[in-house]
């Protein structure tokens, strides 16, 4: 029997407050743009569907993560059963861009046994004229972290499916070649479900929310 999904894998979007990270989410899973985000109070849970590959589907939970200090110590809780992330700064904050290793310095200590695929998200490329980071820079500090780059715009709506899909089949590469696997305990990534296990077709098709105050 066809499966609706091959695998499921656990994403985690962090980085500073204001650099746009619900934005991002929100652009990727609902296909909107709200000009007023309020900001993320612990950790924002959605979902989607991507197809890689013909009939080659993935499903991504995404957890959106609290920039601010004080939620800190929730955020580091979700590390561990991420297979993948978005680092994200914001091309018109330089402070943003220079917190890029405290932010994976954190991931690396709380990550372990496992490890994660990160990719870096310039974000707000939109603000061409306010930028303060360049993509040349952005792109060496990428490599240094043996991590690839992209530019990004929730608003209008630019790069933001190829930074989802480019860090899936990134992770599906490695499940594929055998250097991530399947393990009990951990739900960086879960084996694919078929049709008759399936109760709602929305908890497939449609992202999901959940907040944890």
């Amino acid at each position: 029997m066809e499966t609706i999904w091959l695998y499921q894998f656990r994403l985690i979007v962090i980085g500073d407050s204001t650099v746009g990270k619900s934005c991002l989410i929100r652009r990727f899973t609902e296909g909107r743009f709200a000009q007023v985000s309020d900001p993320t109070v612990g950790v924002d849970f959605f979902s989607r569907l991507v197809e890689i590959e013909p009939g080659k589907r993935i499903k991504l939970q995404i957890w959106d993560t609290a920039g601010q200090e004080r939620f800190r110590s929730i955020t580091r809780a979700y590390y561990r059963n991420s297979v993948g992330g978005l680092l994200l700064f914001d091309i018109t904050n330089r402070r943003s861009f220079q917190n890029v290793h405290n932010w994976l310095e954190e991931a690396q200590s709380h990550v372990q046994p496992h490890s994660i695929v990160f990719l870096l998200v310039g974000h707000k490329c939109d603000l061409e004229a306010q930028r303060q980071v360049t993509q040349q820079e952005a792109e060496k500090l990428a490599a240094a972290y043996g991590m690839r780059y992209v530019e990004t715009s929730a608003r209008d709506a630019i790069n933001v499916e190829k930074a989802f899909v480019e860090l899936t089949r990134t992770i599906f590469d490695l499940v594929r070649s055998g250097d991530i696997k399947i393990q009990d305990g951990w739900e960086g990534v879960k084996s694919g479900f078929v049709p008759n296990t399936v109760h709602s077709s929305e908890e497939v098709t449609k992202g999901s929310r959940q907040c944890f105050c």
